[in-house]
């Protein structure tokens, strides 16, 4: 167990609430266990208002979480770049959400856990999602004893049977699902490659997995590969853009940012 003194935007219920992440599970006294990939963390507010109580080693904090939670990148700054005269909406959005931030998730699992998000509510996407790891990842233990799944890898999706597949309930999704790990397993499909491509060539690299439109490449583009500046639109967006700015968001004055005050606009919209 180590403790973490964190000074910057930080909130662990507005993290797992954010509609980014699928795996975050509240635990005992106001806790979460957070998965990611074949990583398994509890984390816990301390006494002291800026401090976490961790379950892991200073290592792993270092060559794992600080990287996940994106410690390095400045929350607080971001945030106050946004004037409550020039934009009063979005000034609002940033405060009353503050403390989001936009995790450094495996590539590979934000685009499985986004495909399986393709119309559907977030617990319904926790649910197959946690099936699909129960049937093909590795089991594991986490700092409590408790029993936790890895998210599977490609070859492991790749050799599930229909059946199997079928029972973690993804409905249509199931053959972009197969078809995404089957690509990657034969070479087709390379997320490395399409990571190191320019700007303006990842979106339609991404937009030409089967399966994959522009809603969930986005999503790929911030959450799995931590462009900040990718802006997905889903309907509570949408209706942001329509209300506050009569389809007239300034992205120009907000980039490279605009993935960051999304979230914010996305999370205070939902919570209104």
């Amino acid at each position: 167990m180590i403790t973490v003194k964190i000074t910057d935007d930080f909130d662990l219920k507005k993290i797992a609430d954010s509609g980014q992440c699928f795996r975050w599970q509240p635990i005992e006294n106001d806790g979460y266990r957070v998965i990611h990939g074949d990583h398994c963390l509890c984390i816990w507010k301390a006494e002291d208002d800026c401090s976490y109580e961790l379950d892991c080693t200073d290592d792993e904090y270092n060559d794992v979480w600080s990287p996940y939670l994106d410690m390095d990148e400045d929350y607080q700054s971001i945030r106050t770049k946004i004037d409550i005269n020039s934009d009063p909406f979005l000034y609002e959005a940033c405060e009353h959400e503050c403390g989001i931030r936009i995790l450094r998730q495996d590539p590979w699992e934000a685009l499985i856990s986004f495909i399986i998000s393709q119309n559907r509510n977030i617990p319904a996407i926790k649910a197959s999602i946690e099936k699909l790891c129960e049937r093909a990842g590795e089991k594991r233990y986490d700092g409590r004893g408790e029993v936790y799944y890895t998210f599977p890898k490609p070859e492991a999706i790749a050799a599930m049977s229909d059946e199997s597949l079928d029972e973690c309930k993804l409905g249509y999704r199931d053959k972009y699902i197969r078809r995404t790990a089957e690509a990657v397993v034969n070479g087709k499909l390379d997320l490395k490659a399409i990571a190191a491509l320019p700007d303006d060539e990842i979106l339609p690299s991404l937009m030409s997995i089967y399966g994959v439109g522009r809603k969930v490449a986005s999503c790929m583009l911030l959450f799995g590969l931590h462009h900040l500046d990718a802006f997905p639109v889903d309907v509570w967006i949408k209706r942001v853009l329509e209300t506050e700015y009569s389809n007239d968001y300034p992205f120009d004055n907000y980039s490279p940012y605009n993935g960051v005050y999304q979230q914010y606009m996305f999370a205070y919209y939902r919570n209104k």
